[in-house]
């Protein structure tokens, strides 16, 4: 453990870098702080960390910068700071506002936490394959072909057509889509009940032959929506770690494994070498799971550099997360 002054000191360190993405010396260290010691104390104990593997002097005559130890430090001491009001207002708006289908929430969700942020966002839904249907729509397009309309409890909305076997009535069609929706509803999409008889065969075939092409449907049980690339590549200087890193952003199942680790191992920030992707050694995850009425289904995330700014990017995880789930279990 870090005494209260070498603690002190490395916040500074990592909070100056953080800003100003250069090396950190004494002399702005003892200015930053509260600490009534000299520069010379203050170079002696940089020297300390340097030595404890904290901090990193990449040039003889340069200041330190933070190693991956000192920023685990400084996430684990500093923690999440308060999300500011107008961001704050901006998230609470944004959900209030947001509507239509369920990848258009998502992605510009993703959206949403790359401009809080300045980092890439990336937003996980990988509830579709525990989701029940929350409500089933026949509708005519012409007698003899159908719509079917599947809303899940997450939010994500089915449609595909059917060709009848036969031409319907409205009323018709309304007894069978009312036999599947009785089938379906409650249930996942591809574990329906059993249909009801109708004692109308012709038509109980009708339903069978629906319920079989709209259950029989495949739900992709991952999503994965990214957004502020752009922004991503500003925070580096250098061109091989961003086009590393961006080829990892299009490996949509890399993406998932890496988010769902951090989370299994009880972490709420990867940093470097944490993340186990040398791809992303110069990087940092902040990652959070959301909720759909109580239970886990995605996962929202920002990358950036190491140096990022992790209380604001931690906080604004947190929240987006918090009411992601909220507006999706409101529906």
């Amino acid at each position: 453990m870090l005494d209260e002054r070498k603690a002190a000191i490395l916040r500074a360190v990592v909070q100056e870098y953080i800003e100003t993405a250069q090396p950190v010396g004494s002399s702005a260290v003892a200015k930053a702080t509260a600490l009534s010691v000299s520069p010379a104390t203050v170079r002696n104990d940089m020297a300390n960390l340097e030595s404890e593997g904290y901090l990193h002097q990449p040039h003889t005559s340069a200041g330190r910068v933070p190693t991956d130890l000192g920023y685990r430090y400084f996430v684990d001491s500093v923690g999440a700071a308060a999300l500011g009001r107008p961001d704050s207002r901006q998230i609470v708006q944004f959900f209030t506002d947001m509507r239509g289908e369920i990848e258009d929430l998502m992605r510009e969700t993703a959206g949403l936490l790359s401009r809080l942020t300045d980092y890439a966002a990336v937003v996980v839904d990988h509830s579709s394959d525990a989701a029940s249907v929350r409500s089933f729509q026949l509708v005519s397009l012409t007698p003899e072909v159908a719509l079917a309309v599947v809303v899940l409890s997450n939010g994500v909305v089915d449609k595909h057509t059917i060709e009848l076997t036969k031409p319907m009535t409205p009323a018709e069609l309304d007894r069978v889509g009312a036999a599947v929706a009785d089938s379906l509803i409650d249930n996942p999409l591809n574990e329906p009940g059993e249909l009801v008889s109708s004692k109308d065969q012709e038509l109980d075939k009708l339903a069978a032959l629906v319920l079989e092409r709209t259950s029989g449907v495949e739900v992709d049980a991952d999503r994965v929506y990214v957004d502020g690339t752009s922004r991503f590549i500003s925070a580096f200087d250098a061109v091989d770690p961003v086009s590393q890193v961006l080829t990892i952003l299009e490996q949509q199942l890399v993406v998932v494994s890496l988010m769902t680790d951090v989370l299994d191992r009880g972490l709420s920030v990867a940093i470097g070498s944490e993340t186990g992707l040398e791809p992303l050694e110069a990087c940092s995850v902040v990652v959070s799971p959301y909720q759909i009425d109580g239970e886990e289904a995605g996962s929202i995330a920002v990358l950036g550099p190491t140096r990022m700014n992790y209380p604001q990017a931690m906080a604004a995880v947190a929240v987006v997360s918090r009411q992601l789930g909220q507006r999706l279990s409101d529906g």
